[in-house]
């Protein structure tokens, strides 16, 4: 990397951090703990690109945003920050950040993005949301610092002064009507109605015209697009195709994933390819494991500003929250919390009263054993854009497929083996193949095989 960056964080140690990397990666850098001496550098016409916190001794990151464009247009700004809410990634975006981070941000990947920002320094992208009169974040049960959820932020800001219509897939509890509300109130169209939609809506001939009347180019949101019959969404087709006047934006809510809910016939193809203009997936409360301690204290929070008792978990009654599958996910959770705030005999919430709440409420789904609830999908994932994140603007070398393949193949298949003793009858059993096919794999993948006596 070639430039200056201009480094502004209260925090010594991520001062000390991003120095280091970036004077590592070629860069020349100049930190501070203060605003004042950062506007003071940007004044001078120091720096190419600034990465700065939000919540500073002598003021706010983001305030500043609209005065750096102003003076230094051309200065790309990324903004970094532990408030990990959708206010903050809407806001960022709002002033005009050329990016935004959630603490504690992957350092790979924040040297990433700033070799982006300084190769691309001359033509920063500039939004053009409007600056909103918005809520408190609080407000917004919208939080969590999990890469899942940051990049489900950034998708909403990005997405939220378009005209694209959106589908947001997720299972019940996650809290999707509240994201499509969130897109409506800081987009172009938030002083019109945003009107959401049932079957029942829509059950005779004139409830569409009803429905177009009530909107009157806002935002209309269709409630579980997948439990409306046939017959109601050739209705929806014909609003969308022919919407009148005034032409609303068009959002979908559902539990299942649509593509399959098409392919076996519940879902008309046309009303598909309608309404995905952009698909946004709420990941569950199990798939994003680090916010339940982050949603809890919000929660806990929130019921304290309503006039409730100040509550806190026990250590561990936090472990157990952590190990839950919580298969109504953030409902759930604050439903749970706010019995327990009611309930609890102490200010400390103990694993008693938790086991007591969480075993008595209906459907819920099994107390895990350990807190690690992630998926293995997920996980992979994750270390995938990790091992890409690492290559910055190169591709990896050819042969990926192959290479990836054999990562996830060569342990699967050592742990069959461990699991059946080394009898390779059993193990090909047990995964499905060909005791031929487990052969060649186990001498393709160098795997020692051992045969000992299992007790199964």
């Amino acid at each position: 990397m070639d430039g200056t960056v201009l480094v502004a964080d209260d925090d010594r140690t991520i001062r000390t951090v991003l120095t280091q990397a970036l004077t590592r990666a070629g860069c020349k850098v100049h930190a501070t703990s203060s605003l004042t001496t950062l506007m003071r550098w940007v004044g001078e016409g120091k720096g190419d690109v600034v990465i700065s916190d939000v919540v500073m001794p002598d003021g706010n990151g983001l305030e500043m945003l609209p005065k750096i464009h102003h003076d230094r247009p051309d200065l790309p700004v990324i903004v970094i920050s532990a408030q990990n809410t959708i206010m903050t990634a809407i806001q960022a975006a709002e002033a005009e950040a050329y990016d935004y981070l959630p603490k504690p941000f992957d350092l790979p990947d924040l040297m990433k993005r700033t070799a982006r920002a300084l190769e691309n320094r001359n033509r920063v992208p500039r939004s053009e949301v409007p600056v909103t009169g918005a809520d408190s974040p609080d407000e917004l049960p919208l939080v969590g610092k999990t890469p899942a959820m940051q990049a489900l932020y950034r998708l909403v800001a990005k997405v939220m002064n378009t005209d694209l219509p959106v589908l947001i897939c997720g299972e019940s509890g996650t809290g999707k009507s509240l994201i499509a509300k969130a897109i409506h109130d800081f987009s172009d169209r938030r002083t019109l109605p945003f009107v959401t939609v049932t079957a029942g809506d829509l059950s005779d001939l004139e409830g569409p015209a009803r429905v177009l009347a009530r909107v009157r180019g806002g935002t209309l949101l269709f409630d579980e697009i997948s439990d409306i019959d046939d017959e109601i969404q050739a209705r929806i087709v014909r609003m969308i195709d022919v919407p009148g006047d005034h032409v609303p934006r068009f959002m979908a809510t559902s539990q299942i994933d649509l593509t399959h809910a098409m392919e076996e016939g519940r879902v008309r193809r046309d009303l598909y390819y309608r309404l995905s203009g952009a698909t946004i997936n709420v990941p569950s409360l199990r798939e994003r494991v680090e916010d339940i301690a982050l949603l809890t204290d919000h929660f806990l929070a929130r019921i304290e500003r309503e006039g409730g008792p100040k509550r806190w978990l026990s250590e561990q009654a936090s472990d157990l929250f952590r190990a839950y599958s919580w298969p109504g996910n953030v409902r759930q959770l604050e439903n749970a919390v706010r019995r327990l705030s009611l309930t609890s005999r102490a200010d400390e919430i103990t694993r008693t009263e938790v086991e007591t709440v969480l075993g008595n409420q209906p459907e819920t789904g099994p107390i895990l054993k350990g807190g690690d609830s992630e998926k293995l999908g997920t996980s992979v994932a994750r270390h995938l854009r990790r091992y890409f994140d690492l290559h910055g603007n190169m591709l990896p070398p050819p042969g990926l497929y192959a290479r990836i393949l054999r990562e996830v193949e060569a342990p699967l298949i050592e742990i069959a083996l461990d699991a059946t003793g080394g009898n390779q009858a059993k193990c090909a059993d047990l995964l499905g193949i060909n005791r031929n096919t487990l052969r060649k794999k186990i001498t393709d993948l160098d795997i020692r095989v051992t045969r000992r006596r299992k007790l199964m």
